[in-house]
C-alpha cells in the first residue's frame, strides 16, 4: 500500500500529440496505477496532431479559455469546449484539439492511462480533414 502524497505540478514534457504538459500525475511520478492527471494550456492557434489514445478513456475540465474539438473516425463531428465544461472522450476515439482564440486555453486532463502518453496513437492520415 503507497501513502497520498501531495504535490505541486512541476516541469514538463513534450506530449507526441504536439503539446507540452505541466506534469502532475503518474506512474513515474507518484507510482499511480491506473489513472494520470496533468495540465495543458494551448497557446493561441495551438493545434494538436489527430491521435487517440488505445485503450484509455480521458476526462477534461475546461479551467479557462474556449478550445475546438473535431472528433470521429473521420473527425467528422466538431465540438467546441468552453472554461467550466467538462469533456469526455471514450478509449479509442480519433480527435483533433485547437485553439483558434486570441487566449490561452488551460484545462485538466485525467486519463486512465498511468503512463500518459503510452497509448497516445498518431493518426497522420487524418490530418488533412481538419481545416
Amino acid at each position: 500500500m503507497t501513502s497520498c502524497q501531495k504535490i505541486s505540478p512541476s516541469g514538463s514534457y513534450d506530449g507526441k500529440q504536439g503539446f507540452t504538459y505541466l506534469e502532475g500525475i503518474s506512474r513515474e511520478r507518484m507510482g499511480a496505477q491506473a489513472i494520470c492527471m496533468h495540465l495543458l494550456t494551448i497557446p493561441p492557434g495551438g493545434r494538436a496532431k489527430a491521435h487517440l489514445h488505445a485503450g484509455h478513456e480521458t476526462a477534461i475540465f475546461a479551467v479557462s479559455g474556449a478550445t475546438v474539438m473535431y472528433w470521429g473516425p473521420r473527425l467528422e463531428h466538431r465540438m467546441e469546449i468552453a472554461a467550466g465544461e467538462l469533456l469526455y472522450i471514450p478509449a479509442g476515439m480519433p480527435h483533433l484539439p485547437m485553439n483558434p482564440g486570441p487566449d490561452p486555453a488551460v484545462a485538466v486532463i485525467a486519463r486512465t492511462d498511468p503512463h500518459e502518453q503510452e497509448s497516445v496513437v498518431l493518426l497522420p492520415e487524418l490530418e488533412a480533414l481538419v481545416p
